[in-house]
């Protein structure tokens, strides 16, 4: 069916929520077509959109039809209806009416469902699914997308987002349903009988799982201070609880604490920008903090920006964690307790540094595909196998989990840690990012970036398409004046060393990605944004200094976008 015949379809549907309605009717022809030219699909971390009226759009229709393929799908799963599934959404708009919509949908199959009272941060709910014993879980959020999205992820019985194996099943049934405007769901009232509503009986074990992640429990938290800022997302209660119990003595930016859907003081929830920080440094300034954390909306993802010769430095996801891994394996080795058969995960676009830390205290690595889930099955798998003990996990994307008992990233996890390690760094007499350029002295000079072209509608996906398809085609022999060593396409699942003309296969699930390693060290992976309408590059750079590696960063830059026709 045409774009427009949907439109038509949806406008003259009796049914259709009147809000909904009056939306359809001051549209244009332009935001016509965006809004039915496809349908919202599943990407990296589920399924995400603007929110209003259309296929390709966030609305109780579009939810009912996600929620009556998952139901279809948890049906095929052992006592899948008595398990139940676990439902938490976040501040944005209409995330507590698709929670309930979700487990009215759920109800209508005879599943029952866990619901918490209030927002909670999506790694609770991972935490949640575990604890409660269900066959999955629901999260109603857009993560750090601005406040015009709204998103819907799901999660199996160990708390990890499916794996694709699993969600083309759910996607499958989904695409069954040919009218979303047709499907029945019970009532509120009549599904009151399947529906659980949960709160402290969570919130208190979690914050206790997250509490004895500490390494370093004795100590002194004196001449320490932290600024904190939520985003007016949901990890102002955790966060604030679990730094109190431990002494820590913390400011919040009480701006951004209010759980607005609007983001109404700040800039942008998003950790990866710059502006996202302007008011917790502010506040950091004036009572001379030594570390500023930021969170996203469903905290999952932190920020953070260090006090360093007088002023304050952001820290990369890539920086950040390599700071917060080499902390964590320093400690556990003093204290006996890092295991002969350690493992650390991160992924096929997270920096090298990583990599190189981990090899130096004896811990293997592993890579995944971008997307936290593929971690997630990682942890899962050798659970089960015992072969290695799972030490931590990171995306370059501002998210780590340290502690298993939570299947995804892990935001109230990575603020106490990263509040301990800049301690006990401080009680040494150096910064946080100190301890970074002391690893640097070790391992090289590492310059991790990303570019990120933003193509929406219809247009936009046809451009994203394109050029990747050019660069298969067409892949550079040099990029910046450095040659390309080797290329890594992840959709044909082959590795193409250049000079001795030899293709390997990569054994990891098939995705859009393009990987180019450099004579250098270097290298640069490009891959459509699973949850954006964005093409992103990413871009590691080994450099003999800072100020090299910051010189070669913007040639890589320029050489790419020429090389795809943006220059």
């Amino acid at each position: 069916m045409e774009y427009k015949a949907k439109y038509e379809q949806w406008l003259n549907n009796s049914n259709l929520e009147a809000g909904l309605k009056a939306e359809l009717l001051k549209m244009n022809e332009k935001e016509i077509e965006d809004a039915f030219y496809t349908n919202v699909e599943f990407g990296t971390a589920g399924m995400r959109g603007i929110l209003g009226p259309g296929t390709n759009r966030l609305n109780i229709y579009t939810i009912r039809k996600a929620n009556v393929g998952f139901a279809n799908y948890l049906l095929g799963l052992e006592n899948a209806k008595e398990k139940g599934v676990a439902i938490g959404y976040d501040n944005r708009h209409m995330s507590k009416e698709f929670a309930y919509e979700s487990a009215r949908v759920l109800a209508t199959y005879g599943i029952k469902s866990y619901v918490f009272e209030s927002l909670r941060p999506t790694p609770e709910l991972s935490y949640a699914v575990r604890h409660l014993g269900c066959v999955g879980g629901i999260v109603i959020t857009a993560s750090h997308n601005p406040k015009e999205y709204n998103g819907y992820k799901i999660y199996d019985d160990t708390g990890c987002q499916l794996v694709p194996r699993f969600a083309d099943k759910v996607v499958k049934y989904v695409n069954q349903i040919e009218d979303e405007l047709t499907i029945d769901v019970l009532s509120q009232q009549e599904a009151k009988s399947f529906i659980t509503v949960i709160g402290k009986e969570i919130d208190e074990p979690y914050y206790q799982e997250v509490i004895n992640i500490q390494l370093s429990k004795d100590l002194s938290k004196d001449n320490f201070s932290i600024v904190f800022s939520p985003q007016h997302g949901t990890a102002n209660i955790p966060v604030k609880e679990v730094l109190s119990r431990l002494g820590y003595t913390f400011y919040a930016v009480e701006s951004q604490c209010d759980p607005d859907p609007n983001f109404s003081h700040t800039k942008t929830p998003n950790p990866e920008e710059k502006a996202a920080y302007e008011e917790a440094i502010k506040l950091a300034k004036e009572k001379e903090a030594d570390i500023v954390i930021i969170t996203d909306p469903d905290a999952d993802r932190v920020g953070i920006a260090v006090r360093h010769d007088g002023d304050y430095v952001l820290m990369s996801g890539n920086q950040s964690a390599a700071v917060l891994l080499d902390y964590i394996l320093m400690m556990q080795r003093k204290q006996g307790t890092l295991p002969l058969n350690a493992v650390m995960f991160n992924t096929i676009v997270t920096s090298d540094i990583g990599d190189l830390i981990a090899k130096r205290y004896g811990v293997d690595v592993e890579k995944t595909l971008t997307g936290f889930k593929f971690i997630g099955e990682k942890i899962r798998i050798y659970e089960r196998t015992k072969e290695k003990q799972f030490i931590f996990g990171y995306e370059e994307s501002y998210g780590c989990v340290i502690k298993e008992f939570v299947r995804d990233k892990d935001a109230i996890q990575a603020v106490l840690m990263y509040a301990e390690a800049a301690n006990y760094y401080k009680k040494q007499g150096k910064d946080f990012y100190q301890a970074l350029l002391d690893l640097y002295a070790i391992h090289g000079t590492f310059k991790e970036s990303q570019q990120a072209l933003s193509l929406k509608g219809v247009e936009g996906a046809k451009r994203i398409q394109e050029i990747l398809s050019n660069l298969r085609s067409n892949p550079p022999k040099k990029i910046g004046g450095y040659k390309v060593k080797s290329i890594e396409d992840f959709e044909a699942s082959k590795r193409l060393e250049i000079e001795e003309n030899q293709i390997y296969h990569i054994d990891l699930p098939q995705s859009n990605v393009l990987k180019y390693y450099l004579e250098d060290g270097s290298w640069i992976a490009v891959r459509p944004s699973g949850t954006e309408p964005k093409c992103k590059f990413y871009y590691c750079v080994k450099g003999n200094d800072a100020n090299d590696a910051e010189n070669k960063t913007k040639v890589f830059q320029e050489a790419m976008m020429k090389e795809i026709g943006e220059a």
